[in-house]
Formats: C-alpha cells, sequence, structure tokens
C-alpha cells in the first residue's frame, strides 16, 4: 500500500524493474526533451497502469510491441490503458516520451525535484519531487536499476548516480552516460549539471570531487577528513556499501542545506570550510550512505533511521576528531531538547515534523542510550549486522529491533517504548 504520509504518491499493481532515462536538456531556456524507457513486472492483473510525473507535456506512450497506448495525465498522474487485461508476473517495456519546463512540485517542505541554479540545474527530491523529471512509482520501498543518457551543452559537467560509462562529444553538445545497478528509491535519483572540474580524492574508497574551477581549493581543503571520515564508519558501521565511488558535488550558488543522494552528496559554496558547523554535515552526508542510500526506510513515519543514525554519526565523529566526545553531545543536546515542546513521537512524528530538528537529535539519543545500555561491543555489533543484513534493501523500525534483539540476545522493549513511542523524553542512562 502506499504511504500513509504522501497518499497521492506511489502507485499498485506493479514493480519497475529499471528506468532507463534519456534526457535532452537546454540550461538557458530550461527546456528538456526527454525519453523515459520502464520495464516493469505486474504484481496483479491490471487493464491500467499509473505513473507518478508532475507538470511535464506527455506526447505518446509506446508499448514494447511498438503499438501506442493510450493515456490520461491530469492532477500528477500519468494513467496508460493496457491494451486488456494482463496478468501477474507479466513482463512490460513501456516507451514514454514527454517533454516541457521542469520544476519542482510544490509541497509543505517547499519545492521539491528539478531546480535551476544561477548556472546549471540540481536535483533534490526528498521525500516526493522525483516526478518534477521522470514518470515513476515514487515510493521509496520500491527500488530499482537506472541507466541515465544525459545530453547537454558542452561547456557544463553532468553528474549523476552511478558510474559514469562514458562521454561523448558531438560539436557544442555532450552526452553523458551513467549505469546505477544498486537498487536505488525514486527520491535519490539525482542530476547535477554545472561548470564544474572533476578532480579525484585519495582514499580506500574512490572519491570524487566536482566543483567549479574557483571553488576547487576551498572545497579541497574542507574536504581534507573526509577519507578519514570514511574510514571510520567504514570501522563502525561496515564496508562502504557502494562498488563506484563516493562523489561531492559543489554549486557555485549557497544552499540553505546540503543534500545527499545515493553514490554522492551536495553541498553549497558555504558549506566548504573547516568549522565544526560544517564539517558535522560533510559527517552527516556521508553517513546516509549507509543509513538512507543502502538502508532505506519503506515508509517515511521511519525517517528516524536515516537521520537518527546520520545524526549519531555526525557525534562519533566529532569524538573521533578530538571536537567533542559522544557523551557531551549527547548531553548537551538532551539538555536542549528537554527545553523544547515534547510533543513528538519519534517512531511517527507526521508529516509536518519529519524533518524536524527533533527528530535528527532524539534519533541519535535514542542510539547513544542504546549504546549506553548494552555496551560498545554489542552496539556497533548490532550496526554492523543491520547494514550487511539489508544491504541495498528497505527497512524499518521494527526490523531495527528484531536485529537488536537478536545481536544483545536481551529484550529492550520498555526501553524502546519509551524512546520511539512516548512523547515525554527519557533520561539518557
Amino acid at each position: 500500500m502506499t504511504d500513509t504520509y504522501f497518499p497521492r504518491r506511489g502507485n499498485e499493481g506493479y514493480l519497475v524493474e529499471t528506468y532507463d532515462l534519456t534526457l535532452d536538456y537546454r540550461v538557458g531556456p530550461n527546456r528538456l526533451a526527454a525519453v523515459a524507457v520502464l520495464t516493469v513486472w505486474t504484481t496483479q492483473a491490471l487493464t491500467s497502469l499509473v505513473l507518478d510525473l508532475a507538470d511535464l507535456r506527455v506526447d505518446r506512450v509506446i508499448l514494447q510491441d511498438g503499438r501506442r497506448l493510450r493515456f490520461e495525465h491530469q492532477k500528477e498522474k500519468l494513467r496508460i490503458r493496457l491494451p486488456g487485461l494482463v496478468p501477474a508476473g507479466h513482463q512490460l517495456v513501456l516507451e514514454i516520451v514527454y517533454r516541457g519546463s521542469p520544476r519542482p512540485t510544490s509541497s509543505r517542505y517547499g519545492g521539491l525535484g528539478w531546480e535551476q541554479l544561477d548556472d546549471g540545474v540540481l536535483v533534490a527530491s526528498q521525500p516526493t519531487g522525483a516526478p518534477s523529471w521522470f514518470p515513476c512509482d515514487d515510493r521509496p520501498d520500491r527500488k530499482s536499476a537506472y541507466r541515465f543518457t544525459i545530453t547537454t551543452a558542452s561547456q557544463y559537467q553532468v553528474v549523476t548516480n552511478g558510474r559514469l560509462a562514458g562521454v561523448a562529444h558531438s560539436g557544442s553538445t555532450s552526452t553523458w552516460s551513467y549505469v546505477q545497478d544498486a537498487p536505488m528509491a525514486t527520491y535519490l535519483a539525482t542530476v547535477q549539471i554545472g561548470p564544474y572540474q572533476r578532480h579525484e580524492l585519495p582514499g580506500a574508497v574512490p572519491q570524487r570531487l566536482v566543483a567549479p574551477a574557483r571553488r576547487m581549493t576551498a572545497a579541497r581543503e574542507a574536504l581534507a577528513h573526509q577519507d578519514a571520515m570514511i574510514t571510520l564508519f567504514t570501522d563502525l558501521f561496515g564496508p562502504y556499501p557502494f562498488d563506484d565511488a563516493y562523489t561531492v558535488v559543489v554549486t557555485d550558488d549557497r544552499l540553505e542545506i546540503p543534500i545527499e543522494a545515493q553514490g554522492m552528496s551536495l553541498f553549497g559554496a558555504n558549506h566548504m570550510d573547516l568549522e565544526w558547523a560544517n564539517q558535522r554535515l560533510i559527517a552527516h552526508e556521508l553517513a546516509h550512505q549507509w543509513f538512507g542510500n543502502s538502508l532505506t526506510l519503506g515508509s517515511w513515519r521511519d525517517i528516524w533511521l536515516h537521520e537518527g543514525f546520520a545524526c549519531y554519526s555526525e557525534w562519533l565523529w566529532s569524538q573521533a576528531s578530538g571536537y567533542r566526545d559522544t557523551d557531551e553531545q549527547a548531553r548537551t543536546w538532551h539538555h536542549r531538547l528537554k527545553q523544547q515542546p515534547e510533543d513528538l513521537i519519534l517512531a511517527n512524528p507526521g508529516p509536518a515534523n519529519l524533518f524536524d530538528d527533533r527528530v535528527y537529535k532524539r534519533g541519535a539519543l535514542t542510539l547513544h542510550a542504546l549504546r549506553r545500555s548494552v555496551g560498545d561491543e554489542a552496539f556497533f555489533n548490532t550496526l554492523r549486522t543491520w547494514t550487511a543484513e539489508y544491504r541495498h534493501g528497505t527497512v524499518t523500525t521494527d526490523g531495527f529491533l528484531k536485529t537488536v534483539a537478536t545481536v544483545t540476545g536481551r529484550d529492550l522493549s520498555t526501553f524502546f517504548a519509551e524512546w520511539l513511542w512516548d512523547e515525554r523524553l527519557p533520561q539518557l542512562p
């Protein structure tokens, strides 16, 4: 069933195995001409198939045998009429030709998805912005493989998820091809276009920096400790979960907040310095590669499984880097949360509180309290077991509690009832 937080997103009756997206984009006029080829498996008998797609014009939908299909596109839903009843377990390959001027979709969190920069594009879709630029089944529990073929003016670099398969230059344009084989949720699919340069960073895990030339020196200095962060997180959480690389994109624009996508993170020029306020963000977005991108929530009510874990990763880096130890961070934030309204249920905060800072900090406090209760060995064994068992998969709060019980051999139901389901903030152990 679709997510109760966003009932207008997501659909039933099928699974998308692969999204193959071919985009021709003109930066200046913001014009997109695109073809999306979706390989779909039906999970129930269907006479029509519904996709999420926002304010772009659909020209035609073609079945794999060449037949054109009838469709209706309204209220951000693309309803495709199939040629008769298609049984469950059947493969369909749909080609959707569309075009327009992509723009962010509206939400209570502001515009989401495809967004123009001063000179380029960024895509930040969490939680419901993917339909701003491609037709999809926009729900986090549906992961797929992706292929991207993106053509734009040659003065721009294109960065998206996965492995760069090639770049072909033709006159004034260049075509960039990427392959993302690791399963990925729609909201984590991204495109970054800008007048960038590329620089390889040293480290056991391949790392790439993509930034404007005038931002490159500051970005390299700001990311000087990133490899140490990867080493720490690999030791505590398990191997870096993606085979290709970890890419950091730095825009020439100022951004309010950084953004993670699968295999990469995006920062504004204003985030590139060695101050703790920004170093913690570098650690936070990196940690999302484990908690959020490899292990992705099945329902948005479980957002603490992303943000609480990434916030606690900040505190772990804080101690490892000699800034403040985790106990001090926990005490500080526990005191601050006690000064705020205690009206939030961590394991079901509601759509209005999805990105409330209390979710981040109380999630981190829950993990610290768990660590204090079971000890370091059992706690970090739990995290490594968690990331290994659900690598590239979908996770739930119940699943995490079961992993904790299995690894620790303890009944912690009262502990979790207080920390996850009680509005009142418990005392730290």
